[in-house]
């Protein structure tokens, strides 16, 4: 079988690791303040606090943002229960707001019309790679989360994507671009009171006062990880965009195909197509042909709330037709060369 997706580890990322493993230093300590100022660096001299997990992340930046119960926070439908979950722990109430069909990201029309005297913020997930317009949607005067989980090293014009917003998270889960052993998640923002207060919520040991804080924290071991593939990842966007390239050479003109290609940004995190009938048909040809397929978002967010599709008739109409195909730097060619033919002479 072909992976759908897999992480690309190397060998200076096993000696990265095994060298923090040997020290015996294995917690939080110097390599996670390392990788911080390593991907602080990266994105513009932002604040950077690390955390375990992606969603970790979403639940301190909520938190450090004040928002909590009797507030409303706008989110995508089309995107993982990650977001979901995290404005549910603070206690505050979803707003689900549809995607645009061209680049299935967040609608910035229907974001300002979800907007009301109880918004306290927008998560704006910048999916599968491509960045979305988070220009237009901080023009709704909500302050904005940039989600990167799926778009480490995007960038709008020259500018990193998580520098835009009023704070951003990213995810380093093993299928994401680059990872840290698995798990883990990074916080960035201009805003140094609201890092500090991330830093003090992700470690609830030896503090002088009592309020909830939480066990956030990320390892030695996975920050050591995390900075050798921060150092790789030009290379990493580089491999996904030349298999992109490939896919879009053969795809082109075929009723499947999506050009995702428009604002040259793209890093391919997910590469899509579009399969307007016979999705379970599609699914299984894919298995018996041994070519890992997924829709790239589990079930749509509005679905577990029982809410008609026809409120958001874009994010319904993507989830039920548009699948995700191999594509990570170390899928060989040969592989590709499979995952072609089999979309090539599909159905026949």
């Amino acid at each position: 079988m072909i992976a759908h997706n897999k992480p690309t580890i190397e060998p200076d990322d096993i000696r990265a690791v095994a060298k923090v493993l040997s020290s015996g230093n294995v917690a939080q300590g110097e390599r996670v303040a390392d990788f911080e100022r390593r991907f602080s660096l990266a994105h513009g001299g932002l604040h950077a606090a690390a955390v375990n997990s992606g969603t970790s992340a979403l639940h301190c930046a909520l938190l450090a943002m004040g928002v909590g119960p009797g507030d409303n926070v706008i989110i995508p439908s089309y995107v993982c229960t990650a977001l979901l979950n995290a404005v549910r722990y603070v206690g505050a109430t979803p707003r689900f707001a549809d995607i645009d069909p061209d680049d299935l990201n967040i609608s910035p029309d229907d974001v300002r019309r979800k907007v009301t005297k109880k918004t306290r913020a927008v998560i704006v997930p910048h999916m599968f790679g491509l960045p979305a317009r988070v220009r237009e949607i901080q023009r709704a005067g909500v302050p904005v989360i940039e989600d990167c989980a799926q778009a480490v090293g995007a960038k709008i014009g020259e500018q990193p994507v998580g520098t835009f917003g009023d704070i951003a998270i990213f995810s380093f889960y093993a299928t994401k671009v680059m990872t840290t052993c698995g798990e883990g998640g990074m916080v960035v923002t201009r805003n140094r009171r609201w890092s500090e207060a991330i830093r003090q919520l992700r470690d609830y040991d030896e503090k002088n006062d009592l309020r909830t804080r939480y066990n956030y924290k990320m390892t030695d071991a996975a920050a050591a990880m995390g900075s050798a593939q921060l150092a790789k990842l030009g290379g990493f966007i580089r491999k996904r965009r030349a298999i992109a390239k490939r896919y879009d050479a053969a795809f082109a003109g075929k009723e499947f195909f999506i050009d995702r290609a428009g604002s040259g940004s793209n890093i391919y995190f997910r590469y899509l197509v579009r399969i307007r009938r016979g999705q379970a048909e599609f699914l299984r040809r894919a298995a018996a042909h041994a070519v890992g397929v997924k829709r790239p978002v589990f079930r749509p967010l509005h679905a577990y709330f029982g809410i008609s599709d026809r409120q958001l008739p874009h994010t319904a109409s993507a989830w039920r037709s548009i699948f995700s195909i191999p594509i990570y730097p170390s899928l060989p060619e040969k592989d590709v060369d499979t995952v072609i033919s089999f979309l090539l002479n599909y159905p026949a």
